[in-house]
Order: C-alpha cells, then sequence, then structure tokens
C-alpha cells in the first residue's frame, strides 16, 4: 500500500512494507510446492544399536534366565545374573552381549544380558 506524497506528487513506498536487500528477490507469500518423493531411502533413517533389544518378558522370574519376544516375533534366551526379578509381560529394553558357554535358558537364541530397564 502506498501513501500519498505530502507535495501531492506520486505516492511513496509504504514504510510498513519490508524493502528486501538489493540484488535479492522479495519472498513469496506461498510456500515452495513440494516435490513428489524419489523412492524410499537408501539406509534405514532409525539406526539401532546392534546390541540393544526391546520386547516383552516371555519367561520371568528371578533369572539368572529369562524369555524375551521382539515386536517382530523372534524370541531370545536371555541370561543374566544379579539383574532382578522380571515379571513375565513387562516391556523391556535390553543391551546384550555375547552367549555364555555351556548355558542352557530354553527356547530361542541365547544371548547375555548385560542390562535391562522397564519400557513404560
Amino acid at each position: 500500500m502506498s501513501s500519498p506524497a505530502p507535495d501531492g506528487g506520486s505516492p511513496g513506498p509504504d514504510p510498513t512494507t519490508p524493502v528486501p536487500p538489493s540484488g535479492r528477490t522479495p519472498l513469496s507469500a506461498e510456500p515452495p510446492a513440494a516435490r513428489p518423493p524419489t523412492g524410499p531411502p537408501r539406509r534405514p533413517s532409525d539406526q539401532r544399536r546392534p546390541n540393544m533389544l526391546a520386547g516383552r518378558i516371555s519367561r520371568g522370574g528371578n533369572g539368572p534366565c529369562y524369555g524375551l519376544v521382539t515386536d517382530d516375533g523372534r524370541e531370545y534366551a536371555l541370561y543374566g545374573t544379579g539383574l532382578g526379578a522380571w515379571p513375565t509381560g513387562t516391556w523391556v529394553r535390553i543391551t546384550v552381549g555375547p552367549p555364555p558357554d555351556g548355558v542352557n535358558c530354553g527356547p530361542g537364541i541365547l544371548v547375555g544380558l548385560v542390562a535391562i530397564s522397564r519400557v513404560d
């Protein structure tokens, strides 16, 4: 919007309109049009740590053996001493290590249980 010139001549620029720096195009009021996706990402966007699992305790108790089922249905046999009592059905996040030698903790992929925490 322009205001009338005090001498009655042509109106000057509106002082409330921002002036872009010289040599630059003013910003458009419309956002740029989104381009269609080019395809799925080549790598997963959420990188998972290979020694971390999350799931539901399927065989609980006072340890040292527990069972875990992940969201994708994989069953793990966990072995870890001094990690407390974990009731069946508890959702947990665990850090695993190499499987112990000479231990049988039931069905599933045997892994060493390094740390365990409840997921609320």
